[in-house]
């Protein structure tokens, strides 16, 4: 099978991916904000986004991302339909994503469902051309895999094109010894951090990690309910372009 190159989809090494994660309390306040999110990261120079139904609903999701794929930002955009697997794929093929997170690609069901699991990859990925990033012993995920880490690690490399690895909960920092763990069982496969990099532990967890996807650090409360922050993404963007050699 032919390796595919999912960090090819950035024009940096190292991509750092922002989330957004359309917040508010009306539809019309969901999507003003996600435009505003959406202008500030474009702004910072993010290598690429990530549209997540987070606080907002599925009509959310379809209507950022028809504004995205409508205005050509040439930005490269992802999707993440919480809890519904089915229905990203659905989303990322209607609306030309190029990438699609899943939160938990094995191990999260019960060994008997594994086979499931597989002929529905199998299934979707037939006519998905995009990219798969996919999460193993992910944060709020069960895992009730029977298998040791370093053999879901070679399944789910037959499920998705990156791993993406946390700690236990969105905003807490993923243990750079979690991280080693997983590098060294996966070799050059893709792996990228999907919660908790800070501008200080970016330069230790980048050594090993090919990028990451961030949302808390980057609002003004360093939380995810905060509001998104200019300051913040340059920030952590500026160590990441020393880490590449770059300069902006």
């Amino acid at each position: 099978m032919k390796k595919r190159d999912f960090l090819g989809v950035f024009k940096n090494k190292k991509p750092i991916i922002g989330m957004l994660h359309l917040k508010g309390n009306s539809p019309e306040e969901v999507f003003e904000r996600f435009k505003k999110e959406l202008n500030i990261y474009i702004q910072s120079g993010i290598d690429g986004v990530m549209v997540e139904n987070y606080y907002g609903n599925y009509e959310d999701l379809k209507r950022a991302l028809e504004y995205i794929k409508s205005n050509s930002f040439n930005i490269p955009y992802g999707v993440n339909c919480l809890n519904v697997d089915y229905m990203g794929f659905y989303l990322a093929k209607e609306f030309d994503c190029d990438y699609i997170q899943i939160d938990s690609v094995v191990g999260h069901v019960k060994p008997r469902d594994e086979y499931t699991l597989q002929a529905f990859f199998e299934m979707m990925k037939k006519d998905y051309e995009g990219y798969v990033l996919g999460g193993v012993r992910f944060k709020y995920q069960p895992v009730l895999s029977e298998k040791t880490l370093k053999e879901d690690l070679e399944i789910a490399k037959t499920r998705c094109d990156a791993v993406c690895v946390t700690q236990n909960k969105t905003g807490e920092e993923t243990s750079l010894d979690r991280i080693i763990e997983f590098r060294k069982e996966l070799d050059d496969f893709p792996l990228i951090v999907a919660a908790g990099m800070t501008k200080d532990n970016a330069i230790k967890q980048l050594e090993y990690a090919d990028g990451a996807i961030i949302g808390s650090y980057f609002k003004d409360n360093y939380q995810d309910n905060g509001e998104l922050c200019l300051e913040h993404i340059e920030e952590l963007l500026k160590t990441v372009r020393e880490i590449r050699g770059e300069t902006k």
